[in-house]
């Protein structure tokens, strides 16, 4: 299937908060953002559109999208799909997108990650699927993880302490943390998932770790902390996200990035952000 580098694209669900920001992310690239978008059926029956940067965006119900994908698919040739929708229907839009023959980008995080990938692989789909789009935040990784296996337990006897900020709403531990935490023990300062302090109060959000208060609802304030044992050496890994930009940015670089692996007609299908990274694909 042939594909343009700058491809038609398309963001379900543009009423999520991420789903909104990636394709505002689309609008101010420059790119065509094609104003339909798989939502909910609650959210289908409260509005018939959404504006998107001053344009308006229709949302499809679920029972109307097959007959909605047959015009898109005409209409916009090259189309890529980009998921921001809900943990609990990912794996049933990822299995429409592979049966239409779709390229698509999930930063949707959740559902049943294997059911996801083999559907993926079953359709013979082309996609980036990834739970972190933060290109930055995904080459910080990489790089952590890099050193691990190039100086393993290269932070013997130090101590690791973690402290993650998040919007109020998110309970879970963040993913980020548990990987870089993954490589740390690596590097010979391990620590488990329980040792991960949390904060989600506002006060402390503000008055401590300086989270701005109109980011308040959403964020991502991280800081790794090695101390040497004797206390006399300290190393501090740190990155205060506010804001979803760099997720919605990264989000639309993958799309750009797969676009080009679609044209280029890739024997590899199925991608995630470390081979967007590797590819310089990054505005």
């Amino acid at each position: 299937m042939a594909a343009s580098s700058s491809p038609p694209i398309m963001v379900n669900s543009c009423t999520g908060k991420m789903g909104h920001a990636t394709a505002e992310a689309v609008v101010r690239a420059g790119l065509q953002l094609v104003p339909v978008s798989f939502t909910g059926a609650s959210e289908a029956v409260a509005v018939g559109n959404v504006g998107v940067s001053g344009i308006p965006v229709e949302l499809v119900h679920p029972d109307e999208r097959q007959s909605a994908m047959q015009n898109l698919k005409a209409q916009y040739p090259g189309l890529v799909l980009i998921d921001f929708t809900l943990p609990s229907v990912v794996n049933d839009n990822v299995a429409f997108y592979a049966r239409n023959g779709i390229p698509f980008v999930v930063g949707t995080t959740g559902g049943d990650r294997e059911q996801l990938m083999q559907d993926a692989r079953a359709g013979n789909s082309y996609a980036v699927i990834a739970p972190q789009m933060g290109k930055q935040v995904v080459a910080f990784q990489a790089t952590l993880e890099l050193m691990a296996q190039q100086f393993p337990g290269a932070f013997a006897g130090y101590k690791l302490e973690v402290t993650e900020s998040h919007q109020r709403q998110k309970a879970d531990t963040s993913g980020t943390a548990k990987a870089v935490i993954a490589s740390i023990a690596k590097l010979g300062a391990p620590i488990s998932e329980d040792d991960i302090v949390k904060v989600r109060d506002a006060s402390t959000q503000t008055e401590r770790l300086g989270v701005p208060e109109e980011h308040l609802g959403g964020h991502a304030f991280h800081t790794y902390r090695l101390t040497s044992g004797d206390g006399d050496v300290e190393f501090v890994f740190q990155h205060n996200v506010c804001g979803r930009s760099i997720y919605a940015e990264g989000t639309v670089d993958a799309a750009l990035f797969l676009a080009k692996k679609v044209a280029e007609g890739s024997e590899q299908r199925i991608f995630d952000m470390i081979d967007v990274l590797k590819a310089g694909a990054m505005r």
